[in-house]
């Protein structure tokens, strides 16, 4: 099985805390991804925001309030070298579709669910085709 650091994305959208929910929306919008990295003045990995944290600030009227407010603080985070597998057991037992990738306490990346299906899909065809 391939490690993290072979299948995640490496070009990660961060935003600093007071980043408003709409703010980092649009640009996760302009970037089509479904999660940024918050990170703090240091680069320091402080929290991360998806598409459920912007859809509950939208359900709740919270659009304007900083990412601070809405983000998952602390993320689980997984290593370059750690495998694929490990990555998708702690996304499954987690609940969660995004995991910051890390080397050495930096965000070198992102792995998604997404990326971790192309593993076992990308020989297969869809239907109909």
């Amino acid at each position: 099985m391939p490690t993290v650091g072979e299948i995640m994305s490496s070009d990660v959208l961060a935003v600093e805390p007071a980043t408003s929910i709409v703010e980092a929306a649009r640009r996760m919008h302009e970037r089509l991804v479904g999660a940024v990295v918050v990170l703090d003045g240091d680069e320091r990995l402080v929290g991360i925001v998806t598409e459920r944290d912007v859809l509950r600030a939208v359900a709740t009227g919270g659009v304007e309030q900083p990412v601070s407010e809405a983000m998952t603080s602390s993320p689980e985070t997984v290593e370059t070298d750690e495998s694929a597998g490990q990555a998708a057991a702690l996304m499954i037992h987690g609940g969660f579709r995004h995991l910051p990738v890390v080397e050495g306490g930096a965000v070198v990346g992102m792995i998604s669910i997404r990326d971790l299906v192309r593993l076992t899909v990308d020989d297969e065809a869809p239907r109909g085709v």
